[in-house]
C-alpha cells in the first residue's frame, strides 16, 4: 500500500462537513429540528479551522516533497539496452 502525507486541515473540515450533515440528517429523520441557517457557521468554522490546520502543518513540515513517477535503472540495465544486437 502506498503511503500518504497526512492533511489535518481536510480532517478538520471533513469533521464539520459530516457534523452539518448529521444536523439535517437529524432533521429529516424528525428527531430535532435544525433551521436552515445552522450550515453557514459550521462550514465558515470548518473552513477557518482547516485553514489554520494546514497552516500550521506547513509551517512545522515546510514543503511537501514532489515524488516522480519515473523508476530508476542501474547501469547494468541501460548498457544492455544500448548495445545494437549484431
Amino acid at each position: 500500500m502506498l503511503r500518504h502525507e497526512f492533511h489535518p486541515g481536510k480532517l478538520v473540515l471533513g469533521l464539520f462537513l459530516l457534523i452539518a450533515a448529521i444536523a439535517y440528517a437529524g432533521d429529516a429523520g424528525g428527531i430535532w429540528d435544525t433551521p436552515w441557517f445552522v450550515a453557514f457557521p459550521l462550514l465558515v468554522a470548518g473552513l477557518l479551522l482547516g485553514g489554520a490546520a494546514a497552516a500550521v502543518s506547513y509551517g512545522i513540515r515546510g514543503r511537501p516533497v514532489v515524488r516522480t513517477g519515473r523508476s530508476t535503472t542501474h547501469a547494468a540495465d541501460r548498457s544492455a539496452e544500448d548495445t545494437p544486437d549484431a
